[in-house]
């Protein structure tokens, strides 16, 4: 047993016990966590699209948009403030389009693209997990932690069994272009993983009758939409760092590497899972 992988472990467990024990404690710790999650991860984008081809976004302001967003989302599904609150990112939206018409010497198009696509591809699924988190009643919001742990439990579980299975058996090439060591046997292995966490889950909510079918063909349906986008966004972050020539976005997580590669999977599977919800809304119990 090598270092890297003793190191790699306990950073995973350690940052499972963290994530897990701030959603379930308060809607709060969650809120703050994944606001600093938003941030971070956001900021990592920044510094490494800024040494692409002359590249100068502006990390800051780009970073406190991304945690601004997180916030109001949370607000406005909390149902603690109107739908004025979102004013002033759509005012922080505009003025980084305009600064840059003020510096002509930079690579105006670049920044404009690679800015919003860290609001697009970061920030606004980051964000996304409130409208997972907060549901309404009859009686008004509560806090929800279910859906948001569920996403997450599918893509820990699945890369674990992706990983040893695509270590064992892995011999076909899922996208050998971008990502060489991805197999479909590993791949596999992350759904069937997935859909009997997704059981478990379901077993919680009631004991199998045969009314109970729907929900747990719900259930699965989830952990199959989250491990399908999850594997896409794993593949988008993989083909960003080949392009960019690095092996991790960052060094923030000892045997890990970066935020984005952390959370490389969730960004393309919390949109999509919120998409799936939502249509199957009268089905999850």
């Amino acid at each position: 047993m090598n270092n890297n992988f003793i190191i790699r472990t306990i950073t995973g467990l350690t940052f499972v016990v963290i994530v897990v024990g701030c959603i379930l404690w308060h809607p709060i710790s969650y809120g703050i966590l994944f606001a600093i999650f938003s941030g971070a991860t956001t900021w990592e984008f920044c510094s490494l699209m800024n040494k692409y081809q002359g590249c100068q976004i502006n990390r800051m302001i780009t970073t406190v948009a991304s945690v601004y967003l997180f916030g109001a989302i949370m607000a406005f599904n909390a149902n603690i403030t109107g739908s004025e609150i979102f004013i002033p990112y759509l005012i922080t939206l505009v003025y980084l389009l305009i600064v840059e018409l003020y510096f002509p010497k930079n690579n105006v198009l670049m920044n404009w693209a690679f800015t919003m696509m860290s609001q697009l591809y970061i920030a606004l699924p980051f964000a996304l997990l409130n409208t997972l988190s907060f549901i309404s009643v009859n009686n008004g919001v509560i806090y929800n932690p279910v859906f948001v742990l569920s996403v997450f439990i599918f893509i820990w579980f699945g890369d674990s069994a992706a990983y040893g299975f695509g270590t064992w058996l892995g011999r076909h090439r899922l996208f050998p272009r971008i990502s060489p060591k991805k197999s479909w046997e590993g791949c596999i292995a992350s759904f069937v993983m997935a859909i009997g966490v997704s059981q478990v889950i379901a077993s919680f909510n009631q004991s199998f009758t045969s009314e109970d079918l729907p929900n747990r063909l719900a259930w699965a349906g989830l952990a199959i939409v989250v491990i399908g986008f999850g594997t896409w966004g794993d593949l988008v972050e993989s083909q960003i760092k080949r392009k960019l020539g690095i092996k991790d976005s960052g060094k923030i997580l000892p045997g890990h590497g970066g935020m984005l590669d952390r959370f490389d999977s969730s960004l393309l599977a919390i949109p999509m899972a919120v998409v799936y919800i939502y249509t199957m809304n009268e089905i999850f119990v």
